[in-house]
């Protein structure tokens, strides 16, 4: 028994010496690029605020989509492989030690809800999502429909690629999104809802990358 309690307390002590060594990022409620080298960084994505849009074509004969919209054609984020990629989300003080006014107000300005952010089960893919952009006349699009137009014998509905990954909670409010498979050269973004109010009108905080 007293071998138990001490491998347990052995096993406790090496997770929280793990997740102590994960540095907390500048921001709260943002995707960061986690780099694990001799020191474990983190650094910043392209963060950018986005409405969903819908377009027609020719009154819908040519064609319709809706998405999300990004000006330029490449992130100035670049990551030189797409493989064994690894991210951070963390919730700062909140998730810890309940309402906090300065990180509330924070949260709000990210179009978040702060109740909702709380209440989250401890798996963050239930709000964020990972896209391939589409590029093209000085934009990237995440798209979330697009379908052809009629004269072209195909109505098939498309949309863009969506990778997933896995979670890891490193400790409490604070989690390690791994993605699950290699990365093709391009463009990306994570999408985060909006909650409550700042949400309503289908907009998303995206946080960008490119794959070279």
């Amino acid at each position: 028994m007293k071998q138990l309690i001490s491998l347990l307390v052995l096993l406790g002590c090496s997770d929280l010496l793990y997740s102590q060594i994960y540095p907390d990022p500048e921001f709260s409620n943002e995707v960061y690029y986690l780099k694990e080298d001799s020191v474990i960084q983190v650094f910043r994505l392209e963060k950018n605020s986005s409405k969903l849009e819908s377009k027609t074509k020719v009154g819908g004969i040519g064609g319709a989509e809706s998405g999300y919209e990004m000006d330029g054609e490449r992130s100035r984020i670049r990551l030189h492989s797409g493989t064994n990629l690894s991210f951070v989300f963390f919730t700062g003080l909140v998730a810890a030690s309940g309402s906090n006014p300065q990180t509330d107000s924070m949260m709000r300005a990210n179009g978040m809800d702060p109740s909702m952010m709380r209440g989250m089960s401890g798996n963050p893919s239930d709000m964020i999502s990972l896209y391939k952009a589409e590029t093209g006349k000085g934009k990237r699009k995440i798209l979330m429909m697009k379908m052809g137009g009629m004269g072209f014998g195909s109505k098939k509905q498309t949309s863009s690629d969506k990778y997933t990954f896995s979670v890891r909670k490193v400790r409490e409010g604070y989690w390690e999104l791994v993605i699950d498979k290699t990365l093709p050269k391009g463009e990306y973004a994570f999408s985060i809802m909006g909650r409550g109010v700042s949400g309503m009108d289908g907009s998303t905080m995206l946080y960008a990358f490119g794959v070279d």
